[in-house]
């Protein structure tokens, strides 16, 4: 019985379906489908195709997998060929041929662009030409900071594009990243990760960009504009999918894929305007879900979340991809007991593509559709979505990418010198004592310290691959072509950025003891063993602490005691805890994670070639134990710190080590004559702001203007301020600009009690200045009824 039954359900499934498809054609009559005709409109070709395609047919349509998992077997080989097979419809019974794949460059593909692009055409000619309805695949990449795939452009990593406050410059990385994976045949590229950073102890910290909605959304805009542009057929734009959808920033404990025990509101105010930003701004047509549950519902089950805000609220009309196994985070939150069960949450959610391999929507699908848990309706709305996005692309025009161009595109000498640029720009100098910084070129000696002052890997954050077909130029290379021939540069690595199997304090000791200055290289990232479970971030890597790990802490202060100038380079992906450095080494550089251009840049910057212009996105505590520390907190945090006996915590500061917003330069900034106009408007009127910056210094510089609002009286609690406008400008020594802010009712609205958006009347202050701290300018307008 149970093998007839199962017989019938599998007829039912692909047999019916067929002969509907067999109807429709015929109905068709004489001369090319309408699918496959360009002069058709699109909404026509989407409904001619989806009505000529099997269950079957639309099951593979909804898979785009990873080959990473065992589902492909275990060589590289053997992946190759389950992925033909896959794209055929001939690797799984019951499932037609594949939509597309996930992350095959990074994964198998390690020979460069020539055989990425070979192999990915393989593929389309497959799709194309040996299956019945000849739909091209759609192919999606990681695209955090650069495409992922060896030999591509890897571009300095989130905190480092944060810290450039340069939207043009984000416009241009994600626009070089998107040529550089549609020269192959990818054509969709992850924007990880495009919300808040609330919890530094999170791994993915380094992948994100700022602890700010406004400056993320922002970001998420140019994102946006850079990868999509105006034509999404274009040789050289790709489909911009915005992760994590709606978040995973603040997840409990700061652990990988916690709930996110939030608000509606906190999710409204903080979480959602980067991705409100990027669809409705720039029409963002892709999204990956996130994996943590917010109000005890994982996000791959929660319609409210996926459709209702998604679609309805923000108007988006892109495609959803499930998280890598993120079907399965229905099982282990224990809303499913099965994949089968997890499946049918996940499409009746709104979740259009599964990445993963995994029987949630295969063979499990089918079977409820059969059975009628899932409605033939539902099958076709995610694939009306995907094919929409194929025909969008210009896919069934063009499907094959051309291996001249993607041979002379990827990692091009201006993609480099791009790199180089976004290196330069998010460089911070976190503190300069007695203008220590920057060092001559001609200096005797110089000691070069750190495990990683020559670590290529560690440079360059995670979502890069393993296989490094491109020069990565290292701090320690850098200053090697900076000094002058008669410097000598002595390098020791000291010790491992984890446990004490190395120690070379003496070494180190006596190596900073005989230099004119030693540039110790400290921060994060994985030893010489180059195992993923010894890195200290990236994505399921979490600390519970932000010191410094390992020896590294007694390596900078072996070097400090020798008395010879220190300075401290941080290679890190979150923020750290550096109270002891902060206090006794006089200067210290932040360049987080960047790039392959990283170590020129730093060098740069060390010897004063470059003036360091990059401005903190994030907060910088002095201990794990102030968490959350981000800068726009509530008024009853200024309440207490102000009124507590003169402290806040009994043990420690409540202040941060260093402010959102803050960076030094080689140079001074003045701001002056602050106008505000009007001083009064109603609620849909508009403030304009003007000021002027004046370079006071002796060299050419940058100069982040930051400006701030403070809305001191409301119907409910805000923080205490909030950033709603900057700008960074290049002055010249007394060079004078004025800076003009124009703030529109979406700068002032709230969400009053009801979570209802609007602009109440009152006073608003403005505060304008360097960082959200050091404010040179205050002035005030208001709204009135």
């Amino acid at each position: 019985m149970y093998f007839k039954k199962h017989l019938i359900i599998k007829l039912a499934a692909i047999v019916f379906p067929l002969l509907f498809s067999s109807m429709v054609c015929g109905q068709s009559g004489p001369g090319r489908p309408a699918y496959l005709d360009p002069a058709q409109p699109l909404e026509k070709r989407v409904e001619d195709l989806l009505g000529r395609m099997t269950l079957a047919e639309k099951i593979g349509q909804m898979n785009m997998p990873t080959v990473s998992g065992p589902g492909f077997g275990k060589s590289i080989p053997e992946k190759m060929d389950g992925a033909r097979r896959f794209a055929e419809g001939t690797k799984d019974e019951g499932i037609g041929p594949a939509g597309g794949f996930f992350a095959l460059p990074a994964n198998i593909l390690h020979k460069g662009p020539r055989q990425q692009a070979e192999f990915l055409n393989e593929l389309q000619k497959i799709a194309t030409g040996k299956t019945r309805l000849k739909i091209p695949l759609l192919e999606t990449e990681e695209g955090t900071h650069g495409f992922l795939s060896p030999g591509a452009t890897i571009f300095p990593e989130g905190l480092a594009i944060g810290s450039t406050w340069d939207m043009d410059l984000v416009r241009e990385i994600y626009s070089v990243a998107a040529k550089e994976a549609r020269a192959v045949g990818i054509h969709q590229l992850c924007t990880l990760v495009v919300e808040p950073n609330r919890d530094p102890r999170l791994g993915r910290n380094e992948e994100g960009y700022s602890e700010d909605p406004f400056l993320c959304a922002a970001i998420a805009e140019s994102i946006v504009k850079g990868m999509q542009g105006e034509d999404l057929a274009a040789p050289d734009k790709a489909v911009s999918v915005l992760c994590h959808y709606p978040g995973q920033g603040q997840p409990v404990s700061g652990l990988e894929r916690g709930a996110m025990e939030i608000s509606e509101r906190m999710l409204r105010e903080v979480f959602l305007p980067p991705f409100a930003a990027g669809i409705r701004r720039s029409g963002a047509l892709g999204v990956m879900a996130t994996y943590p549950a917010m109000d005890g519902v994982p996000v791959h089950a929660s319609k409210k979340i996926l459709t209702d805000i998604l679609r309805e609220e923000l108007g988006f009309k892109g495609l959803v991809l499930s998280e890598g196994a993120g079907i399965s985070s229905l099982i282990y939150e224990g809303l499913a007991p099965t994949q089968k069960e997890a499946g049918e949450l996940a499409l009746k959610a709104g979740v259009d593509v599964g990445i993963w391999y995994e029987p949630a929507y295969m063979q499990s699908l089918i079977e409820n559709v059969a059975e009628g848990r899932v409605s033939p309706e539902l099958i076709d709305r995610a694939v009306r979505r995907i094919l929409t996005q194929k025909f969008r692309l210009g896919l069934f025009e063009n499907p094959f990418a051309d291996l001249g161009r993607a041979v002379k595109i990827i990692n091009s000498s201006e993609h480099r010198s791009l790199a180089l640029r976004v290196a330069r720009e998010g460089i911070v100098l976190l503190k300069n004592e007695n203008n220590l910084l920057p060092l001559k070129k001609n200096l005797k000696k110089i000691a070069v310290v750190g495990p990683l002052a020559d670590h290529p890997q560690n440079q360059l954050g995670d979502y890069t691959s393993g296989v490094l077909l491109q020069d990565i130029v290292t701090v320690l290379e850098g200053i090697k072509e900076k000094v002058s021939p008669s410097t000598e540069v002595v390098y020791v690595k000291g010790c491992e950025v984890i446990g004490e199997d190395l120690n070379e304090l003496a070494e180190a000791r006596e190596a900073a003891d005989r230099a004119d200055v030693a540039v110790v290289v400290l921060g994060e990232g994985e030893d010489n063993k180059g195992e993923r479970k010894y890195t200290t971030d990236g994505e399921a890597f979490d600390i519970a602490s932000l010191d410094l790990t390992g020896l590294q802490q007694d390596l900078i202060r072996a070097v400090y005691e020798t008395g010879t100038p220190t300075v401290l380079v941080l290679l890190n992906g979150r923020p750290l805890s550096i109270r002891w450095c902060a206090e006794h080494v006089p200067a210290i550089l932040e360049p987080w994670k960047c790039g392959e251009e990283g170590g020129r840049a730093v060098a740069e910057v060390l010897f004063g070639d470059v003036n360091p212009s990059g401005r903190l996105p994030v907060t910088v505590p002095r201990h794990v134990g102030q968490l959350p520390v981000y800068y726009n907190y509530k008024k009853s945090k200024k309440y207490w710190i102000e009124n507590a006996w003169g402290k806040a915590y009994v043990d420690l500061s409540p202040e941060p080590l260093y402010e959102f917003g803050y960076g030094l330069s080689y140079t001074k900034f003045e701001y002056s004559d602050l106008e505000i106009v009007p001083q009064a408007t109603g609620p849909s009127g508009n403030i304009r702001i003007r000021l002027d910056v004046r370079n006071v210094g002796e060299r050419e510089g940058k100069e982040v203007v930051q400006l701030y609002l403070n809305d001191p009286i409301s119907t409910v609690s805000t923080p205490v301020k909030e950033l709603k406008g900057f700008r960074k400008i290049a002055l010249g020594p007394g060079e004078k600009k004025t800076v003009e802010f124009t703030l529109t009712p979406d700068h002032l609205s709230l969400l009053d009690r009801h979570l209802e958006r609007l602009v109440e009347p009152g006073t608003f202050e403005v505060m304008i200045g360097s960082s959200s701290k050091d404010i040179r300018l205050r002035g005030s307008f208001e709204i009135r009824d």
